[in-house]
């Protein structure tokens, strides 16, 4: 089913806030990366102006750069306001307030715009997205989820979640995935489902606290390295 753009709500995260996500090392950094559903996050301009590898697929990619950047406009007061009448369900810790949260998304936002047309020509920004990539067996190594997988819970099965987590072992031996709370803040039902899942396939799997928490208790990545017995999970 094709993306429809007034359904979607494009809020994307720094380079800074990925490297905290996911307790990016310099020797993290240094391997190639794949990272899904990053919107318009900044990740990949950032992370490519200081040399890395990073290869970012998200549906979004089939839109030009100007409508991201529109939708975005069109609906981040909405978001804001809705977070400000919520003050106890956030952590004001990385950004000090709903409006430092806001600057922030504008700043991303506006570095992803500068940078999209340019990295879509040099094949850094491509459409695609889970469960299925297009990428050969170990294209990678290391793939990112910033807020899809467990996220969205609610609107994607754990059917969805096992393939997806699957997919992107196939195609790298180390996955990351974050945060592990759904849209209503609670830990994702589908968790230790995907753990048992992992673990009987023979791979490992951590919970591991990071330096990011912008929900409560939203500051726990899952991290999973694929089994040398299964190459192609």
């Amino acid at each position: 089913m094709a993306m429809k753009l007034e359904q979607v709500v494009p809020f994307g995260r720094s380079f800074d806030e990925y490297v905290k996500m996911f307790s990016l090392s310099e020797a993290d950094l240094q391997k190639s990366i794949l990272s899904v559903a990053d919107g318009p996050a900044s990740f990949n301009a950032e992370g490519t102006e200081r040399g890395y590898q990073i290869q970012s697929i998200d549906p979004l990619y089939g839109f030009s750069g100007k409508e991201i950047r529109d939708r975005f406009y069109a609906v981040l007061d909405g978001i804001i306001t809705q977070i400000k009448a919520t003050p106890n369900d956030w952590v004001w810790g990385y950004h000090a307030s709903a409006e430092a949260l806001k600057t922030h998304r504008i700043e991303v936002t506006e570095r992803f715009y500068a940078d999209y047309e340019v990295g879509k020509i040099a094949g850094r920004y491509r459409v695609g997205e889970l469960p299925t990539l297009t990428d050969p067996d170990d294209r990678y190594e290391l793939s990112l989820s910033s807020h899809f997988l467990f996220l969205y819970s609610d609107q994607l099965d754990a059917a969805f979640h096992l393939a997806a987590i699957d997919e992107m072992l196939r195609v790298s031996p180390e996955v990351r995935i974050f945060p592990l709370l759904t849209l209503a803040q609670e830990k994702s039902p589908y968790l230790e489902q995907a753990i048992a899942h992992l673990k009987a396939s023979g791979h490992q799997c951590q919970i591991e606290k990071v330096g990011y928490e912008l929900q409560p208790g939203g500051n726990e990545m899952l991290r999973i390295c694929r089994s040398s017995a299964n190459r192609s999970a």
